[in-house]
């Protein structure tokens, strides 16, 4: 399930390391390019809001090899369209695509683990987006030397497909119904305060972590004047230790508790990002380097919290309430203000910005109380 979710994340970001190719082929601006994530994270949030409806009548397995089929498609789409609105309504579908997988698999991977261990193994389920952000920023630059952008999303949409194919045949669990989400359970969660709060915790979540990375190769190429190259090879590279300290952040989150855990990953990951807008030169290569690696620590803690928010039955509810949520603000909204104020001369403020509301977060995991469902 690592290995296909590296897929489904690396279908959200792909276009990170080839924005600025895509932004000059297209003619666009900064604000422009950046909306680009917000119709991917839009397409996220309408599939996770249906998605309890979708596993209810395929099985998670089924929701899950559907939702890379559905990805494939839309990639191709994306490739080959000659319009930007034609563009925007393929990166809404991979949204849609992207956002049936997740709460599927939170299901799945929490009935083949006892509770205890949650934590280490959410972790090595998020092995897949750590990995994405140190692969897709050196392959997009490796494939940039001899393939066109939209050559390169023809060739993962095609993977995609492969993808729905194999864990049809090989994948294991889930092949169970999902619970729909009734409208008392969801009456129920937006009653909670704690919901809340990890909603919050999570928008700051993938705000530091999605939403940062998607913007950074354009920021350091149009606003440090980094060469293409550089800026996507020194992106991979800042994130190469990433996935093991994913697996520690796991046993952190086991041993500390979440609480800790997350306030803390908060508090530095909020320091480290307004460091990237206001470091000079010479100290950005530092900088760069240490946001992702406190950063990372904020999904196995803040997935093993979102898990205790409901039982078995409800709790790909409680997924589909908050994730997509998130990703809409942190990883969608997100890039577009930080796009729009490089617009306005003030990139690197946008990261100051980010940063700071970061860091003021770190608080609001303070309130965070565990809860031992099973």
């Amino acid at each position: 399930m690592a290995v296909i979710f590296l897929l489904n994340f690396t279908g959200r970001v792909i276009l990170a390391p080839l924005l600025p190719t895509v932004e000059a082929d297209l003619d666009i601006s900064h604000a422009q390019a950046g909306m680009f994530f917000l119709f991917v994270s839009a397409g996220y949030l309408t599939a996770m809001s249906g998605a309890g409806y979708v596993s209810a009548r395929l099985t998670h397995h089924r929701t899950i090899v559907l939702s890379f089929a559905l990805l494939g498609l839309a990639t191709l789409g994306v490739a080959q369209a000659s319009t930007l609105a034609g563009m925007q309504l393929g990166l809404f579908t991979m949204g849609l695509g992207a956002g049936l997988y997740l709460p599927s698999a939170i299901a799945t991977i929490t009935s083949l683990v006892t509770r205890p261990h949650w934590g280490k193994a959410i972790s090595i389920h998020e092995l897949a987006p750590n990995t994405s952000f140190v692969v897709v920023p050196l392959l997009g630059e490796l494939l940039l030397r001899s393939l066109s952008w939209r050559a390169i999303l023809f060739y993962f949409g095609l993977v995609n497909f492969l993808a729905s194919g194999l864990y049809a045949v090989f994948g294991r669990g889930g092949k169970f119904a999902g619970e729909p989400p009734a409208l008392a359970v969801i009456k129920r969660f937006l009653k909670d305060p704690m919901l809340w709060a990890v909603l919050m915790l999570f928008v700051l979540g993938v705000a530091i972590t999605l939403g940062v990375f998607t913007m950074l190769p354009l920021y350091l190429v149009s606003d440090r004047e980094l060469s293409e190259g550089w800026a996507n090879t020194l992106v991979g590279l800042s994130r190469v230790a990433c996935p093991l300290l994913a697996l520690v952040a796991g046993w952190c989150a086991d041993r500390f508790g979440v609480r800790r855990t997350l306030s803390v990953t908060l508090a530095l990951s909020g320091i480290t990002t307004a460091l990237i807008g206001l470091v000079p030169d010479s100290w950005l290569t530092v900088a760069v380097f240490m946001q992702p690696m406190v950063a990372v620590g904020f999904f196995p803690a803040g997935f093993t919290a979102l898990s205790t928010l409901g039982d078995a039955q409800t709790r790909g509810t409680a997924v589909s309430l908050v994730v997509p949520v998130a990703f809409v603000i942190g990883g969608g909204v997100t890039p577009w203000l930080l796009g729009l104020s490089g617009d306005l001369g003030a990139f690197g403020l946008g990261f100051v910005g980010v940063g700071v509301v970061t860091l003021a977060g770190a608080g609001v995991a303070l309130l965070y109380r565990a809860r031992h469902s099973a």
